[in-house]
């Protein structure tokens, strides 16, 4: 007899609508969080925007998340928070998972696992950046919980590195609270962000955005003094002789996220170079059999709702885990797509539609996407413009694919 029949790592958004899937077909559920409380990045989300396709309102990350976290405290679902896995073993099909928290060492055991550790920032050392080491340099999710949560202001006059959305949003909300945000500089030459949050939070605030440009080297002791800035190359190398010194304070990074993946590779399951996520099949399986994974742990998503979407997707498929055999298909993505997930199709699995998430390597208009078997198209949209920054989802009829088959993903001119 196993504790659980499903046990979710992470309650984030994706967490919580998979634990609730889960939960609804009956199962014994085990809900994990490393934090004080449920929510995930949510919690420190004050602005709005969330929800628009889950609920059909604009909501802030708060009250999203408070939604699903009513949801579970209502249901069955046990929620062990403030407590951290510090080791997965598979034994007889079981997985054993040992458990740390305020009251002790627990070890608890599973059927069927599902990772939904969300994703972590990258860091100026992860960008090369020379130069000191002083105080007044954040990442931009660490400026928002020194904004929102404890309330602390982090900038009086800052240079944002990096157009990511959480960057964007943190250039808005430090104008907002009356400090100086000098620009945002974005090494690509185009920028990282949705088209929405360029308008909305620099575009209304006057703050300049500075595309093919990077921050080179900190000056400082104790406290960030200044930035030395250049303009780079078409390989994103900085171009000597344009280096600039800008005084700041404060250098918020928004250079990106990444899947936090320790947990899979402990299990030694699959990742995918592209995403930095975990190779999976259209129910999130990955490659270790009952271990399902979604949300920003899969591949960093740009709404909140296709992260419940995973999230329920998974929960869902965990609770059905029977341990039957897969027989699995590789998707190729050709060489104008970023990404594609998933990355495998279960030939052997009920589920006749699969969503697949992408994004283009770069900007196109007017671009046609079709989606062959074996040469023959089974699936074409067309798309007006398509941006690396702006996921896109498409749903494909898989029902007739079988074991030996190919399937690709081509994008050309319409």
């Amino acid at each position: 007899m196993t504790d659980f029949d499903v046990i979710v790592i992470g309650a984030g958004p994706a967490g919580l609508a998979a634990s609730l899937a889960a939960e609804k077909k009956g199962k014994r559920v085990l809900l994990v969080e490393r934090a004080a409380r449920m929510g995930g990045i949510l919690n420190q989300c004050i602005h709005d925007g969330f929800g628009l396709i889950r609920f059909g309102e604009k909501l802030s990350g708060c009250e999203y998340a408070n939604r699903y976290i009513n949801e579970v405290r209502a249901s069955k679902v046990e929620v062990s928070l403030l407590t951290f896995v510090t080791r997965i073993e598979k034994k007889d099909d079981i997985f054993h998972i040992t458990l740390v928290s305020r009251s002790g060492i627990r070890i608890v055991t599973s059927t069927a696992l599902v990772l939904s550790t969300g994703c972590r920032e990258r860091t100026a050392k992860q960008v090369s950046i020379q130069g000191t080491r002083p105080a007044g340099v954040f990442t931009a999710g660490s400026a928002q919980y020194y904004l929102n949560i404890l309330g602390e202001m982090p900038a009086k006059k800052c240079v944002i590195l990096g157009s990511g959305d959480i960057g964007l949003i943190m250039a808005r909300r430090l104008t907002l609270e009356g400090a100086e945000v000098i620009g945002v500089y974005e090494v690509k030459p185009t920028p990282s962000g949705l088209t929405r949050n360029i308008a909305q939070c620099l575009d209304d605030f006057d703050v300049p955005l500075h595309v093919s440009h990077t921050v080179t080297r900190l000056y400082g002791e104790s406290r960030l003094t200044a930035v030395e800035i250049a303009q780079v190359d078409e390989k994103m190398r900085p171009i000597a002789g344009t280096e600039q010194i800008v005084e700041c304070d404060t250098l918020i990074l928004s250079v990106g996220l990444i899947p936090e993946n320790e947990l899979a590779e402990t299990l030694d399951i699959e990742l995918d170079p592209k995403t930095k996520g975990p190779v999976c099949d259209q129910n999130y399986e990955t490659s270790q059999v009952g271990v399902f994974v979604c949300g920003n742990a899969l591949h960093v998503n740009d709404l909140v709702d296709y992260v419940s979407e995973s999230g329920d997707v998974a929960g869902s498929a965990a609770a059905d885990y029977c341990g039957r055999k897969r027989e699995l298909v590789d998707i190729i993505a050709g060489k104008d797509f970023a990404y594609a997930v998933p990355e495998k199709l279960d030939v052997n699995s009920e589920a006749s539609k699969t969503v697949v998430f992408f994004r283009s390597r770069d900007v196109r208009d007017k671009t046609e996407v079709d989606v062959l078997v074996n040469g023959e198209s089974v699936y074409k949209r067309k798309f007006m413009k398509l941006k690396p920054p702006e996921m896109e989802r498409i749903v494909v009829d898989f029902s007739r694919v079988k074991v030996g088959d190919r399937i690709s993903l081509e994008m050309w001119e319409a």
